[in-house]
């Protein structure tokens, strides 16, 4: 009898509940897309998509788990050479030592001696060890690596694949023109493929699946509520639907279907696996005054806010929106305000620059956002639904 952890699994391969999807036009698989492009020697993969929609797992599912070498842009920085981090999370130290022992002849007591040699590997070394191997790096959330070391990164790249290393770059679809895509040097040694949002459809089949697995009725009514409130982000369906197998203590008895009068219970509950506390209060503050009052707003729900907490406010709301037009935004805004008095464009749009300007000097987690193009995209869904559903 499977549990329910077994088949539903935010944080690994989903092996019950793997849902493979097509692109709509040609109808071929992300998986065949993907196994194609790494079949093409002296290619780059750039792979594209929004946070938190599975790209990971793609990769898992074609390349396999022992063929993925996975690196973060976050392990890149100033100082850290690529070739120490490349080889050293494929399990070969860049810098080796040897211990030899030696014996010196003519000596009196004719003594061996150990003698040790540390050495650099050269990046040959390395590429030879990936083609042998037979290994892919996945470089994941190339974003988070500084521009200047993006950069450093695509030159290092453009030679290695040259000879057969094999790499897949993965990347946000609002950062799609960095180093990568937009480096000339790489023009015609590119594939590229795009990850688009999951669909409700998509998502309700992890659902479906599942609970089919654990012999539990599910209705498409309320599947198709949990995929609603799942953002696009398969692994915050996988979360909801661990949520409400344990709400119904589905692994320790028989429980034949699932009660959407315990769905908005098993939204709050979800939420206590993310902490984004210190994120809304970043938001929410907004930079720093100078002594400088600002403007407060009386909401319909009875909340007293400036300009930031109405932006932050606003983002909850439904309908549910990883990417959010500056004039949506504001219709949002002005909704929310009890009264006449509104924040004009301009303010608005000065609010969102000084916000992204804060944002650029904090840790990745709090870049739970970015002001782009007139738009305010949602990097990460799970920030969004915490907004909706983790602070009541």
């Amino acid at each position: 009898m499977l549990k329910s952890e077994q088949v539903f699994k935010p944080g690994a391969f989903p092996d019950y509940t793997y849902v493979s999807r097509e692109f709509d036009s040609p109808n071929i698989s992300y998986e065949l897309r993907l196994k194609q492009a790494m079949k093409i020697s002296g290619c780059l993969t750039s792979l594209i998509g929004p946070s938190k929609m599975g790209k990971t797992i793609l990769c898992e599912k074609v390349i396999g788990f022992d063929k993925i070498v996975e690196v973060s842009g976050a392990d890149f920085t100033d100082d850290i050479d690529f070739w120490d981090v490349v080889a050293a999370k494929a399990g070969l130290p860049y810098d080796l030592e040897v211990t030899k022992s030696t014996t010196i002849k003519d000596s009196i007591e004719d003594e061996n001696y150990k003698k040790t040699d540390k050495y650099r590997l050269v990046k040959d070394k390395v590429i030879e060890y990936y083609r042998a191997n037979e290994l892919v790096l996945v470089l994941d959330d190339f974003h988070y690596a500084i521009p200047e070391k993006r950069e450093k990164i695509a030159q290092q790249l453009k030679d290695a694949i040259r000879r057969e290393f094999k790499a897949i770059v993965v990347s946000l679809p609002h950062r799609s023109d960095d180093a990568i895509r937009q480096n000339s040097d790489l023009s015609g040694r590119l594939s590229l493929i795009n990850i688009e949002p999951w669909c409700e459809n998509e998502l309700k089949q992890i659902a479906i699946k599942g609970f089919n697995e654990l012999n539990i009725s599910i209705s498409d009514k309320i599947a198709h509520k949990i995929a609603v409130e799942s953002l696009t982000s398969p692994q915050l369906m996988q979360y909801i639907c661990l949520s409400i197998c344990t709400l119904h203590g589905v692994d320790e008895k028989k429980v034949e279907k699932i009660d959407e009068s315990k769905l908005e219970k098993a939204y709050r509950f979800t939420t206590m696996n993310f902490d984004y506390r210190d994120v809304v209060n970043i938001l929410s503050k907004g930079p720093n005054t100078r002594g400088k009052k600002r403007n407060i707003y009386k909401t319909t729900d009875g909340q007293e806010v400036d300009i930031y907490g109405l932006i932050v406010e606003s983002l909850a709301k439904n309908p549910p929106i990883t990417e959010l037009h500056f004039n949506d935004l504001k219709d949002r805004i002005d909704t929310l305000i009890v009264g006449e008095e509104k924040p004009n464009k301009k303010a608005l749009r000065d609010s969102l620059k000084k916000l992204q300007e804060l944002l650029n000097t904090k840790e990745n987690i709090y870049k739970a956002l970015e002001w782009k193009d007139d738009k305010v995209y949602i990097v990460d869904p799970l920030f969004l639904f915490y907004l909706r559903w983790g602070r009541n």
